[in-house]
């Protein structure tokens, strides 16, 4: 059993994670507004770039899951840490797009550690409220995503968009450099703590995943295509709200992420306390009719739908976890959660080029919305075909 002092340091650098690679994937599409000044070229040519590193994110981690089995979660997290900070102050030395593009990559690549290493990692040393526990987790996931914004815009506006590149990826350096001594001294360990299973048949397990494969896929593709557009589609439809600066998008932006991150814990209380499928349709099928409000907003009602909207698309993850840990086999947490995150980040891609042709060929997002919205009701069918999810069902607790 995992000692106190371990578990909390455990929690710790797990959430210093999640703020993390959510900051440094997504700072991009506020650092992007200045390179289009600074380097005279259009936007959807620039956003391109990300699309190979949002790949890595989702390709990488399947294997980064897979090597977390035999060296352990602490040292790959050490990786994460330092590899991303790394790749993070090589992109803001770039001299030109082929630089920009290698080192974008490599972000993506080391990026795709986390979720399926750290998460679980989390997990292992949750207890009974696991819910909770991913819930507060996820605080600090959307906490990273709206400094993002924040913090690109500052330094964009304070220095120059390369500051927003090195700066985060010193910190990262710094994280990974004290996890790593944290570990050698043995305040971090990787002991697992046990966890609870559902007896049920192989047929209604593989139903389970299937619906789950269309619904993380969906969600993944709302996400990223939502977090790559938001501060193009703020800085293009409420400029006058928001003046010339990159720090004003940054501002919205983290409004947007700050309240879908307290979003998650409320979402993990009620994925504690009621059925998780039910909790889980519930935020999908919010997303529909605001993704297409969306469409068309603008001013301060575009602020208050794209909260809403990435509100309800994060909420419904603590749900979505429980589901997966509850229905896979204990000893296959790692692979079922690997492969979550290569379909989820792995419409990354798809998404920046989504974004990326709809911007290029219209010159603005209504039409982006309205496939997302699309998204949303596709995801909502199959989540209703999810079995029953009768908590009595949770029949005991194996130590892993």
């Amino acid at each position: 059993m995992t000692n106190q002092p371990s578990s909390r340091a455990t929690v710790v650098f797990s959430c210093l994670g999640h703020l993390l690679i959510h900051l440094c994937t997504a700072f991009y599409f506020v650092i992007v507004l200045a390179l289009e000044k600074d380097w005279s070229l259009p936007y959807h040519e620039l956003i391109g770039l990300w699309t190979l590193g949002a790949l890595m994110v989702g390709a990488a981690a399947l294997p980064a899951g897979m090597l977390s089995d035999r060296v352990g979660a602490p040292v790959m997290m050490v990786m994460f840490f330092i590899g991303m900070g790394v790749c993070s102050v090589g992109a803001g030395l770039s001299e030109g797009k082929v630089d920009l593009l290698l080192w974008l990559t490599g972000i993506g690549i080391f990026a795709a550690i986390y979720h399926p290493v750290g998460i679980p990692w989390l997990v292992r040393n949750a207890g009974d409220a696991k819910g909770k526990a991913l819930g507060f987790n996820g605080i600090f996931g959307s906490l990273g995503a709206a400094s993002a914004g924040i913090t690109a815009g500052l330094f964009i506006d304070l220095v120059n968009w390369r500051a927003a590149f090195v700066v985060p990826g010193l910190i990262c350096v710094v994280t990974g450099i004290a996890l790593w001594l944290f570990v050698l001294r043995g305040r971090v360990t990787d002991a697992p703590a046990s966890t609870e299973v559902r007896k049920t048949s192989g047929r209604e397990m593989a139903r389970v995943f299937g619906i789950l494969l269309v619904t993380m896929f969906m969600a993944g593709m709302i996400f990223n295509s939502t977090q790559t557009a938001l501060p193009k589609v703020f800085a293009v439809r409420i400029d006058g709200f928001i003046g010339d600066g990159a720090l004003g998008v940054g501002l919205l932006v983290a409004l947007v992420y700050g309240a879908a991150g307290v979003m998650q814990v409320i979402g993990g209380h009620m994925a504690d306390r009621f059925p998780a499928k039910y909790v889980y349709i519930a935020a999908i099928c919010l997303q529909v009719p605001l993704l297409f409000l969306a469409a068309g907003a603008g001013g301060f009602a575009l602020v208050v739908v794209a909260t809403l909207m990435v509100v309800a698309n994060v909420g419904a993850l603590p749900a979505e976890n429980m589901l997966l840990a509850r229905y896979a086999p204990p000893h296959r947490h790692g692979l079922v959660f690997g492969l979550k995150f290569v379909l989820a980040f792995g419409a990354g891609p798809l998404a920046v080029q989504l974004v990326s042709l709809i911007q290029g060929r219209t010159g603005e997002f209504y039409w982006l919305f309205v496939a997302l919205s699309l998204f949303a009701a596709s995801a909502l069918a199959a989540a209703l075909l999810l079995p029953a999810d009768r908590m009595e069902a949770v029949v005991s607790k194996v130590s892993a």
